[in-house]
């Protein structure tokens, strides 16, 4: 899976999760540190990544716009050091394998994990579901 780390996430994450077989880049090392989160998610679509990140603005900006991609992956934990979060990811991108190529947000918090299919559809909750750790 390609996953595209965001800049409030450590650079090491991407090495990790080569490590465990994935395609991972941290946005450093393709973009501006500063850059727009706008400019990231039109990145990730062009180059079809899925965006990992703890920022709550890429969630909204898909709500405002009806992206159908990229999908989004905001980890919204205390600790987001990447030995703390790994395995979390790890899990996220092998159970919802099929609804991050489709275009999704999911929220990972402490306790469970929330799925919402893009496009989201505010007036809706027919696309959402929640998932608890195994």
């Amino acid at each position: 899976m390609k996953l595209l780390i965001d800049m409030n996430l450590s650079p090491r994450l991407a090495s990790l999760l080569k490590d465990a077989g994935h395609q991972a880049i941290h946005w450093q090392t393709v973009g501006k540190p500063n850059a727009e989160d706008s400019e990231i998610l039109s990145w990730a679509k062009e180059n079809e990544y899925i965006v990992l990140t703890n920022d709550l603005d890429f969630g909204a900006i898909l709500a405002a716009t009806g992206f159908k991609s990229p999908s989004v992956v905001q980890i919204r934990r205390r600790d987001v050091l990447p030995d703390a979060i790994l395995s979390s990811i790890l899990q996220i991108v092998e159970k919802f394998a099929v609804e991050l190529h489709a275009g999704a947000l999911i929220v990972v918090d402490e306790c469970r994990n929330r799925v919402r299919l893009l496009p989201m559809k505010p007036d809706s909750n027919e696309t959402n579901f929640d998932t608890y750790p195994s």
